[in-house]
């Protein structure tokens, strides 16, 4: 259990279902919540029982930290008790926000300046959004490239914002190019790749659709997503010499599992 003085009561503003199963939802933001962009926060949602506990979930932060409100993106889980729960939950109603933010998907764990590849499987997409709509990484990092692998075209959520920040940074920030690069698994879908991400890396297909070399001397890479394809990436790129923060070392390989 979470003490009632470790979280916040903020309340459901608005939601979009990309897909009956893939959901964002925005909540109102306590004045005192503070993050890093890449951390994720923990939501609680009451049970309508006549003795109501509150169930709690880790989600990534979708939104930047200079807006007013929070923006998460959650995977809707047929039998899940916290899924049914948000499924049902009606605007205006309560969410549960955890005081202290989580994770250390961050960039200030980096090597800084060079290219900064950001690969992310389905909801593994919410961190880098917050990391793109903030300032830093544009005048940061000399290329920014994201990655976003999912099964079908409509789970490409997020696509047009992604499309419109490569037009216009976030105010308007100098230098960096973003270049964005969709994967579609189980569809043939124009202008996407269709191979999973582990095997792009390995057959280099990745570094010529974004035309840059993964190379531990130039890049930077973030990866969050489906815990298979975070170990087998992993392993790819330890080969070729990328590696974690080490004692307060910045490093040039993040990582962090996330449905």
């Amino acid at each position: 259990m979470i003490a009632p003085d470790k979280y916040t009561e903020q309340t459901l503003l608005a939601t979009r279902a990309w897909t009956p199963s893939l959901l964002s939802i925005q909540t109102s933001r306590d004045p005192d919540f503070r993050f890093r962009p890449g951390q994720f926060a923990r939501l609680g949602l009451a049970t309508g029982d006549a003795d109501p506990q509150i169930i709690w979930r880790a989600y990534s932060i979708v939104s930047a930290p200079a807006v007013g409100h929070l923006e998460f993106c959650s995977v809707l889980l047929p039998a899940g008790a916290f899924s049914n729960l948000l499924r049902n939950l009606p605007l205006g109603g309560s969410v549960f926000v955890e005081k202290a933010p989580y994770g250390f998907l961050t960039t200030e764990r980096l090597v800084r300046g060079g290219d900064l590849w950001m690969i992310a499987t389905g909801t593994g997409l919410a961190p880098f959004l917050s990391i793109l709509e903030d300032s830093y990484c544009w005048s940061e990092y000399r290329n920014l490239v994201l990655v976003q692998s999912v099964r079908t075209e409509a789970e490409l959520a997020y696509r047009a914002s992604i499309e419109a920040l490569m037009a216009a940074p976030p105010g308007h920030s100098g230098g960096a190019r973003l270049t964005y690069l969709p994967i579609v698994t189980r569809e043939l879908v124009p202008a996407t790749l269709h191979a999973r991400v582990p095997e792009l890396v390995v057959s280099g297909e990745l570094e010529r659709a974004a035309g840059l070399a993964l190379d531990p001397s130039t890049a930077r890479v973030m990866l969050c997503g489906n815990p298979e394809m975070v170990t087998q990436t992993r392993a790819h790129l330890t080969m070729r010499g990328f590696a974690p923060s080490r004692r307060g070392i910045p490093g040039t390989l993040a990582v962090e599992n996330y449905w």
